[in-house]
């Protein structure tokens, strides 16, 4: 093949794919047009490649296609760019969507918590179901302490940070079931209970409180939050309102879990706090300071950034182009 009585033959067409790559705005007719050249510059680069393998004229002809790909598919995001997005505006939105949802499920799980407790204090059947007196005074006085350090810190927060975000997963996947969240806040809520009895019951109620603050505030409000997001989905093909439930499942399972993604960041923080400041000897009160701001970080995000990405009509969920195609209906 002359490669040079094509490029020859061809230098119009081509140079006219390239004015309408670099069109600011296409109309109908432009766009048109735009596709038909691509197909024929297409088969050009097919010709030339199959014929002549690799050449100067092939690889301009695949600079000027992909320029004219550019122009009907799209430029894909900046990377940093969609990670500042997903963490300033979808994820405070989706955040922002549970918030009382959130609250509703921790005051349920405080209030079985303090049933189980009350229960177990008020029956010392139940007590001596738990284990032995030596068991439980052992529990109460060194093992629930030494928990905290009988690992490596580094090693132990991330353990706890990798079975938190786990949990925290699950019960965003699995909450369409319905059943799957009750049952972790129910085990969530007994595990509280039972040992705040054996801490009770042995007069460490101090220690339980000042253990669990630093690393909970932020760590069992994480739960919560996954909780809620798990239910809310539930919830959208339960009663999706004037949306098809097919369209309310995928948008608010969409939105919500983006939740699971930016609890692993908020989960790797409380992992840190109950690795390294909960066992630390430093005064509680700067230990449960630490916990106070580690809350105090994800309720700005959800408060806060939640509320304005809200109002400038945020829901977490991806665009309409990255959503995909919506059926079409007459009207």
């Amino acid at each position: 093949m002359d490669l040079d009585a094509l490029a020859s033959a061809r230098h119009d067409d081509w140079q006219r794919l390239d004015a309408l790559s670099r069109t600011a705005r296409l109309d109908g007719e432009g766009a048109d047009e735009l596709i038909e050249r691509y197909q024929a510059a297409a088969s050009d680069l097919s010709l030339v490649q199959a014929t002549a393998g690799s050449t100067a004229l092939g690889d301009r002809l695949s600079i000027s296609l992909a320029r004219a790909r550019l122009r009907f598919t799209g430029a894909p995001e900046n990377p940093l760019r969609q990670l500042s997005r997903f963490a300033f505006v979808h994820l405070p939105a989706a955040l922002y969507r549970v918030r009382w949802l959130t609250l509703g499920v921790a005051v349920g799980t405080v209030l079985v918590a303090a049933l189980y407790a009350l229960w177990a204090l008020s029956d010392p059947r139940v007590m001596a179901n738990l284990g032995s007196e030596e068991e439980l005074r052992q529990i109460a006085e060194e093992g629930f302490v030494a928990y905290y350090s009988e690992n490596p810190a580094a090693s132990f927060a991330g353990a706890v940070w990798t079975n938190n975000a786990w949990i925290a997963a699950q019960c965003v996947a699995f909450g369409i079931t319905g059943v799957w969240v009750p049952w972790v806040i129910l085990q969530n809520a007994q595990n509280l209970g039972v040992t705040a009895a054996i801490m009770f019951a042995y007069d460490e109620a101090d220690t339980f409180f000042l253990y669990i603050a630093p690393h909970g505030l932020l760590e069992l409000t994480c739960v919560f939050v996954a909780a809620a997001a798990g239910l809310r989905i539930f919830w959208a093909w339960v009663a999706p309102g004037a949306r098809t439930r097919g369209q309310a499942l995928a948008e608010d399972a969409r939105s919500l879990f983006t939740i699971a993604g930016g609890l692993v960041f908020f989960l790797l923080v409380a992992g840190l706090v109950e690795g390294f400041v909960t066992p630390a000897p430093w005064p509680w009160p700067v230990k449960i300071g630490i916990g106070a701001l580690a809350l105090a970080w994800l309720l700005v995000w959800m408060l806060v950034l939640g509320r304005r990405a809200a109002r400038a009509g945020e829901t977490g969920d991806l665009t309409a182009f990255d959503a995909g195609a919506r059926r079409a209906v007459a009207g």
